[in-house]
C-alpha cells in the first residue's frame, strides 16, 4: 500500500536564476501529483509537499540531481492525502521573512555565521552536562508553542518572524546572552537565520537543533525534552509523535486541555483559535481579539 506522506525541507545555497528553478520544480510536482508550498529565492529553496510515498521519493531523487540540492535533508511525517488544497510555488526575496536580508549571507555550504548545529543526542548531552545553563529558545510564532514546546523553553512574543528582531533587541532576553541558547523550530530553517541575528546582537553561545523538532522527535518522540503536539501549516494543524503525547494546550474559552486549533466561525475573522470539542460544538462566533491568541489560517 502506497502511504500518504508529507515532506518538509530547505536548502540554503546561492541560486542565480530562481525563476528557472520555479519552472523546474513546478514540472516535477505536477509529474508526481504533489501538492503543497515551495518558496525559492537567491538564498535557496524551502518546501512542504504532500503526496504518495512513492511519488515523493521520485521527487526527492529528481531534486537531488541538481548539484546544489544534493545534500538537502528531507524530513518525513504522516500525511492524510488531503494536507494541501493545491500547489503553490513562489519566488521571494527571503526564504523566511525576518526582514533583515542584508545580514544574511549564503554560501554553497549554507548560511554563513549561524549557530552550531546539534543532533538530538547532542542536545540531550548538553542539557545533561550543563543543566540550567542551557536555555531553549522558541524560533516559531507564539501561538505554535501553545500546543507543544521544549520543557521550560523561552517563548518570545511574536506573531510573525518579522517580530523577532524587535524582541531580541528589546532587552528582555539580555540575561541569556552568556548562557547556552538552543534555538528550535519545526524543521530548522527559521533557526538558521535567527541564530545569525542573535549572534550579531551579542548572544555568545548559540546553537540550533539540526533538522528541528521533526528530527529531534525521530530520536526521542515524546520521551525526551519535547512536550506536546507540533503545529503544522497545513490541514493537519497538529502532529503527534507517540500514543502518549502530553496535552499542554488550553481552550481559549473554558481553559480545559485541548490541542485543537479551529477556524473561527466569525465571518469577519476566520482565524485559528484553540478550542476544546465542547466549546467548538457550541461555538457561535468566539469574541475575536485579533491578538496573540489567534492566527490566520493562511500563513
Amino acid at each position: 500500500m502506497d502511504l500518504d506522506k508529507v515532506i518538509l525541507y530547505y536548502g540554503f545555497t546561492p541560486i542565480s536564476d530562481p525563476q528557472a528553478i520555479l519552472l523546474w520544480q513546478k514540472t516535477l510536482c505536477k509529474n508526481f501529483n504533489l501538492k503543497g508550498r515551495i518558496l525559492i529565492s537567491t538564498q535557496g529553496i524551502n518546501g512542504t509537499l504532500g503526496g504518495k510515498m512513492q511519488d515523493l521519493m521520485k521527487y526527492i531523487k529528481a531534486t537531488r540531481e541538481y548539484s546544489s540540492f544534493e545534500k538537502i535533508d528531507f524530513k518525513w511525517s504522516k500525511g492524510t492525502g488531503n494536507d494541501f488544497p493545491k500547489l503553490k510555488i513562489k519566488v521571494k526575496d527571503e526564504l523566511v521573512s525576518f526582514g533583515n536580508l542584508d545580514e544574511i549571507k549564503v554560501s554553497s555550504r549554507g548560511i554563513v555565521g549561524g549557530g552550531i548545529h546539534l543532533k538530538a543526542e547532542e542536545v540531550y548531552k548538553l542539557v545533561e552536562q550543563r543543566g540550567q545553563e542551557v536555555v531553549f529558545f522558541d524560533a516559531r510564532n507564539t501561538f505554535e508553542a501553545k500546543v507543544g514546546k521544549f520543557k521550560n523553553a523561552v517563548v518570545p512574543k511574536t506573531n510573525t518572524t518579522r517580530d523577532f528582531v524587535k524582541e531580541i533587541e528589546s532587552g528582555k532576553y539580555d540575561h541569556l546572552k552568556d548562557k547556552a541558547v538552543v534555538t528550535y523550530c519545526t524543521g530548522g530553517i527559521r533557526c538558521e537565520i535567527l541564530t545569525v541575528l542573535m549572534k550579531n546582537r551579542g548572544f555568545k553561545e548559540v546553537y540550533q537543533i539540526k533538522g528541528g523538532i521533526l528530527r529531534y522527535a525521530n530520536t526521542y518522540g515524546d520521551d525526551g525534552l519535547w512536550e506536546g503536539s507540533l503545529f503544522t501549516f497545513d490541514d493537519r494543524l497538529t502532529l503527534e509523535f507517540s500514543d502518549h503525547t502530553k496535552l499542554i494546550g488550553t481552550c481559549a474559552r473554558c481553559s480545559n486541555k485541548s490541542k485543537s486549533f479551529r477556524n473561527c466561525l466569525n465571518d469577519n475573522c476566520h482565524q485559528l483559535v484553540l478550542l476544546c470539542d465542547e466549546c467548538y460544538a457550541n461555538h457561535k462566533g468566539l469574541a475575536c481579539k485579533h491578538d496573540r491568541e489567534t492566527k490566520t489560517l493562511t500563513n
